[in-house]
């Protein structure tokens, strides 16, 4: 290998030292904050649950190893009680979060990719192209996600077809991913273009143009690595969308019914009419871990946007 190769690679790993301790600083600081403590501290516990369920709770119950009776109140042998069909509730509100983190998980990479790309070229290329992307995520931006997702959800299933897997998540499920993810980006776009705009006129961007450097190695090399912060503080309330959009999709129908997601549990307990029959500890369960997940994901986000804008945290 030639001089110059080796220095390039070193002068490359040294930039994305750089970066990350960029990221492990600002996710640091973020942590000394009280709400971004709390925060993590949920997220961590549900974090947890959803890597391991079994460990906890054991393996998902079916109608067949049931262990309970239909809709028996918590006890304390089954604390959470149980639904329609005896299955402990502690059991299935656990192994849904594996399914409802992992879908939310997925969504939020599929949107921080393409409002992240979207985002940079817009901003950087500026002119018909910024015109053209931006229009396209106005378009996204005023339709309403449920709407679009129960238009798009039909098609996109017929696309990839019923029986199709990906990871070990079906097509049903697949099918959320893909929806939250497609009607999601819209807004991480116009913050990361936002923030383009800004970094273009930088000294360091000009000095980059001058010596000959394409527009491509100038928005690898010097752009994107100055809105990671903002990519990742965009990422956790993405996330916090993402598995509240799940959720809601799931509860209306388009869910998997063999995979319990807390939306899932939330529709079967509609359908059994756990509402009129006073079960709340049906309901109770996979609602509260929502409304948890949610708030320590717009904790840790609030913490990261004050960081990033501290004139926010003054108005708030």
């Amino acid at each position: 290998m030639s001089v110059t190769g080796v220095g390039g690679a070193e002068l490359g790993v040294a930039r994305f030292g750089r970066t990350g301790r960029r990221v492990r600083d600002f996710l640091g600081r973020a942590m000394g904050r009280t709400d971004g403590l709390v925060g993590f501290a949920i997220l961590a516990v549900f974090t947890i649950l959803a890597i391991a369920p079994n460990l906890f709770v054991g393996p998902l119950e079916s109608i067949v190893t049931a262990t309970g009776r239909p809709l028996d109140p918590p006890s304390a042998a089954h604390l959470f009680g149980t639904d329609e069909v005896g299955r402990d509730m502690l059991n299935l509100t656990v192994h849904g979060a594996r399914i409802s983190m992992t879908i939310g998980l997925m969504a939020t990479l599929i949107t921080i990719v393409i409002g992240s790309l979207v985002g940079i070229v817009s901003g950087y290329v500026g002119g018909g192209t910024d015109n053209v992307l931006m229009r396209i995520s106005d378009f996204f931006l005023v339709l309403p996600t449920i709407v679009l997702a129960l238009i798009l959800a039909p098609i996109i299933l017929d696309i990839i077809g019923p029986q199709a897997e990906f990871l070990g998540i079906r097509a049903t499920l697949l099918v959320i991913v893909v929806v939250i993810g497609l009607t999601s980006w819209a807004t991480t776009a116009r913050v990361i273009r936002s923030q383009v705009l800004s970094l273009k006129e930088r000294m360091f961007v000009d000095r980059a143009r001058v010596i000959g450097s394409s527009s491509m190695h100038i928005m690898r090399r010097h752009i994107l690595p100055n809105v990671v912060n903002l990519i990742v503080a965009q990422s956790v309330l993405t996330f916090a969308t993402a598995v509240f959009t799940e959720t809601t999709l799931a509860f209306i129908g388009l869910g998997d019914p063999t995979a319990p997601s807390w939306g899932e549990i939330l529709n079967s307990a509609q359908s059994a009419g756990a509402p009129g029959l006073g079960a709340w500890w049906y309901i109770a369960p996979p609602a509260v871990a929502v409304v948890l997940v949610v708030l320590s994901f717009t904790l840790v986000g609030n913490a990261l946007d004050d960081l990033l804008n501290p004139k926010s945290g003054a108005r708030r």
